[in-house]
């Protein structure tokens, strides 16, 4: 396996050529990246859908969810949260603020548009209509809860979260093998989805289906069966409620706690 020093040099010239892919090329890549995230957000809500214990459902789902960034990882694809590391060669003084701000943005509305794709998916295929309207029920509750989670709390889940996301990001790429990189994310991102943290990407997910489903009155009538208050549940919410202060918080989570700590303990020349 890579060392850690060895990671961080390596990472160094994999963000050159992150931030030195043309634009198109990168928006397909972030794409699909966010396809591969939805994904793992479908297997890992319809696998807890129907479990009644709520901790084993919880349980059941961050099994399924490391998933998405294994195909992110191996299949090749930008992911915004995982790029937060490029702090590193911007450090380095390989890339600048422009370049790397450019890729940022770039594969965030990417991520978006590959999100919203899988949740029209679901949605107008009837996957969320499983289980008699329970999985639609379930994922428009998870999105009001997620639209109406107070600014702060948010934004310290989003540290949590991407924190340890670079730090599945960090191991894989001490591993030398498809084998190894799986099993090196795997326990990072089961520990951030069980512990409730919150993921940019894997929200826009998240909330858009349950805007999506909102749209559908007989999913609508069965969450109202059910009790659920979608009051919250707005686009405005998306973005202001929850977007915004999870992204600054994986930004801070991954840039900040990961990518400078390794940066400095690894790469910064003493003086």
């Amino acid at each position: 396996m890579n060392s850690p020093a060895e990671v961080a040099k390596n990472y160094v010239n994999i963000g050159k050529g992150k931030v030195n892919t043309p634009i198109p090329k990168m928006f397909v890549l972030a794409m699909m990246a966010g396809m591969f995230i939805a994904m793992a957000g479908v297997g890992a809500s319809t696998a807890s859908c129907t479990v009644e214990n709520a901790s084993l459902g919880k349980l059941i789902g961050a099994a399924v969810f490391p998933g998405g960034l294994a195909m992110v990882l191996i299949a090749g694809s930008e992911l915004f949260t995982g790029n937060t590391l490029l702090i590193i060669p911007l450090m380095e003084k390989e890339v600048n603020i422009a370049g790397v701000l450019k890729n940022w943005v770039v594969v965030y509305i990417g991520n978006l548009v590959g999100s919203m794709i899988v949740s029209a998916i679901c949605v107008w295929g009837g996957q969320v209509g499983l289980f008699s309207n329970g999985l639609a029920v379930s994922a428009m509750g998870t999105a009001a809860a997620k639209c109406s989670m107070p600014f702060m709390q948010a934004l310290i889940k989003g540290i949590g979260c991407n924190f340890l996301v670079c730090i599945a990001v960090w191991m894989s790429f001490a591993a030398k093998d498809i084998a190894g990189k799986f099993f090196a994310l795997y326990l990072p991102i089961l520990i951030f989805v069980v512990a409730g943290f919150e993921h940019s990407i894997a929200n826009m997910y998240y909330i858009t289906v349950g805007l999506f489903a909102k749209m559908n009155p007989a999913y609508v009538q069965a969450a109202a069966d059910a009790g659920k208050d979608l009051t919250n549940l707005t686009w405005g919410n998306m973005f202001i409620a929850n977007l915004l202060p999870v992204t600054i918080g994986n930004i801070i989570g991954g840039a900040v706690l990961v990518g400078l700590s390794y940066w400095f303990v690894y790469l910064r020349k003493s003086k």
